[in-house]
């Protein structure tokens, strides 16, 4: 069996210079592009891009709307539990109410 002989510089630039020519008679055997269908292609790309970023938008407008409706909703919640707000006390009354829970703790106390 044969060992690897590994190929010299002409060798490479020649396989090179071939893979080259071969790449470019490819691309020539190619059809010309009609500038109609291009313009056509273009317009159609641009239709397409344009309509996607209309939906992103709409999207993102639904997204900021419901995180708006969500946070009014979490405000609306927070208000209804808050704890009424205590009627103000008369002076009296704020003493009798003192006294009442001093007696309570002092009755614990024994």
């Amino acid at each position: 069996m044969a060992s690897y002989k590994a190929p010299d510089f002409s060798e490479r630039t020649a396989a090179a210079r071939a893979a080259k020519d071969k790449a470019l008679a490819k691309l020539r055997e190619r059809p010309a592009v009609d500038p109609a269908q291009a313009a056509a292609q273009a317009a159609e790309r641009q239709a397409a891009r344009l309509a996607k970023e209309a939906a992103a938008r709409e999207r993102m407008l639904a997204r900021r709307a419901e995180e708006e409706q969500r946070k009014a909703d979490k405000r609306a919640a927070a208000e209804a539990a808050k704890p009424a707000a205590k009627p103000k006390l008369s002076e009296e009354e704020a003493r009798a109410a003192r006294d009442a829970k001093y007696a309570a703790r002092k009755s614990r106390k024994k």
